[in-house]
């Protein structure tokens, strides 16, 4: 439930802080006064949209923020969902700059407008003209009759299914149309794939070639130079192995005379070591390196095979082409079989459409078996609000399955003796509406765990006694909800556990809203003039002490 409301610098409200019933709050005023830009504050704190036009003060930020008491209503999961703090006694804040930037938060914690909708989508029901349209609109009608019947969990359970259906009907009429075009593309793939797996391309083949070949072009060339650079190295007698090793004896006399002269004997050794591997490689070297133009051919052959599948393929390696391959193959192997993944994704939709089939008949027995009780219900609390000729009836289409299962529903009224039920839009007047959507209201408190329920004015075309009705069915709601009920009528707020009245104060050099909390004598004096105008006699005094008789007034 709401527990506190602070509004600072919204339209014509400079500053208001309230205080709420757990029961029933009633908020009256004149029109104009700012009854109605109280809701749009809370809307705002809800999730509406914010414009920096509604500052009081163009100057300063707007602040929304309202203390819920949220033990009871298991809220715990949406908490986790959104990753947020968990807290019995949980504050939403909505702020607006003088640029228009609104920011968002719940507990102190920054998050986006849609988390604060799902949140306040959980904390509120408000009632407004807006709703009372969307009474006529067969989606919302279809809502109310799943409330009533308690259809959660049936409803989540159709959903989930016909969501694995949906994804089960995707996967195979994509599998349809890609099996067609691989069918078309069925020879060509296999020519491809046979020309490369002919070719059995081997990873790092190209790079190991063309060395090849490049030694074999200029093989002459090399064994000329590897025969002068052995010579210089270790054939001859003035080679450079041959003066290593005389300089080796030179500094194997003198190692022992100093650490420095035996560390040069060291690296000499160790020099004249690697020159003796470098002349044993190079003469391997030279050894194998022949001029071969048939072998020379070959390599010359085999690379221009790779080079023409390169341009082929737009491929820069024979990594790429060997990736090219697998991809063709994986094709091959799909077109292969092809019949049989069909066989089965149409399989998987069949079954996931029989579970659809079932929990829809479920969900829609479950709605059906519901819709006697609910109109005898309605038409009975109709009746007592001043609607002694009510009928209604809820007329059922079935469908092809949607994701909201195969009930089209659309709800007849009427509300005069001897004229047949008819759509909402047909029928209902203003008035009508209002205490319908009450009486919607009503029963479905009983099916619901919202924690506040807000009526704007739901109060619509209603007088006298059915008024006092309506004040006692309010006061029944509040028993099990808080229900914040923006009112005109005297029989209404007579009923509160809490009266405030709005108001417009021009003391000062701007015109600005506000708002108090009654007393029970503030309430008497009020009570009057909603009966009898701005100076009420002594009788609408008596009547608004007999209005609040259960009120302990002295």
């Amino acid at each position: 439930m709401l527990v506190t409301l602070s509004i600072k610098n919204y339209a014509l409200l400079r500053e208001l802080e309230l205080s709420l019933s757990p029961h029933l709050n009633v908020i009256t005023g004149e029109t104009g006064a700012g009854k109605s830009i109280l809701l749009g504050a809370i809307g705002l704190l809800l999730g509406n949209r914010a414009d920096a036009k509604t500052l009081w003060s163009e100057n300063e930020k707007c602040i929304v923020e309202g203390t819920f008491k949220i033990s009871e209503y298991n809220l715990q999961p949406v908490f986790e969902e959104e990753n947020l703090d968990f807290e019995n006694q949980t504050m939403l804040r909505r702020e607006i700059n003088p640029q228009g930037k609104s920011r968002a938060f719940v507990n102190d914690t920054p998050v986006t407008l849609d988390v604060l909708k799902k949140i306040g989508a959980r904390l509120m029901d408000i009632h407004s003209q807006h709703e009372t349209l969307e009474l006529s609109k067969h989606r919302f009608q279809l809502e109310l009759i799943d409330s009533f019947a308690a259809n959660g969990k049936t409803k989540s359970a159709y959903q989930q299914a016909w969501s694995i259906f949906l994804d089960a009907q995707k996967k195979y009429s994509e599998l349809v149309i890609e099996s067609a075009k691989l069918k078309e593309e069925a020879d060509f793939v296999r020519f491809q794939l046979d020309e490369l797996t002919r070719a059995a391309l081997r990873e790092h083949e190209q790079e190991t070639l063309e060395t090849e070949l490049r030694i074999l072009e200029h093989a002459e060339e090399i064994k000329s130079k590897l025969a002068q650079a052995l010579q210089q190295l270790g054939h001859s007698e003035f080679s450079v192995a041959h003066t290593l090793a005389q300089v080796k004896n030179e500094f194997q006399s003198l190692a022992s005379y100093s650490e420095e002269l035996k560390n040069i004997f060291s690296r000499i050794e160790s020099t004249r070591i690697e020159l003796a591997d470098i002349l044993e490689e190079a003469e391997r070297v030279n050894e194998k390196t022949e001029f071969d133009p048939g072998r020379a051919q070959q390599v010359n052959d085999r690379l221009s095979e790779i080079y023409r599948l390169q341009q082929k393929h737009r491929a820069k390696s024979i990594a790429e082409l060997l990736s090219i391959q697998q991809s063709l193959q994986d094709k091959a192997e799909k077109i292969t079989n092809l019949d049989e993944a069909l066989a089965a994704a149409h399989h998987n939709q069949t079954v996931a459409g029989d579970e659809v089939n079932l929990l829809a008949e479920k969900l829609s027995a479950s709605r059906t078996n519901i819709f006697s009780g609910l109109c005898k219900q309605l038409v009975k609390l109709l009746k007592e609000l001043g609607m002694p000729d009510a009928q209604l009836e809820v007329n059922r289409a079935a469908t092809e399955p949607t994701a909201h299962g195969i009930d089209k529903i659309e709800i007849l009224f009427s509300a005069n003796k001897g004229i047949q039920p008819k759509p909402l839009a047909q029928v209902a007047s203003g008035g009508e509406f209002s205490r319908l959507m009450f009486a919607i209201k009503y029963v479905m408190a009983e099916k619901t765990s919202l924690p506040t329920l807000l009526l704007d004015e739901i109060d619509t075309g209603v007088s006298g006694e059915v008024a006092i009705r309506l004040g006692n069915r309010m006061k029944e709601m509040a028993l099990r909800h808080q229900v914040i009920a923006i009112s005109h009528l005297p029989q209404i707020a007579a009923k509160a556990d809490a009266h405030y009245f709005v108001f417009k104060d021009s003391s000062s050099g701007k015109t600005e809203s506000q708002i108090k909390q009654l007393s029970i004598h503030d309430r008497v004096v009020e009570l009057a003039k909603m009966i009898g105008g701005e100076r009420p006699s002594a009788i609408n005094i008596e009547n608004a002490k007999e209005m609040m008789v259960n009120q302990n007034i002295d």
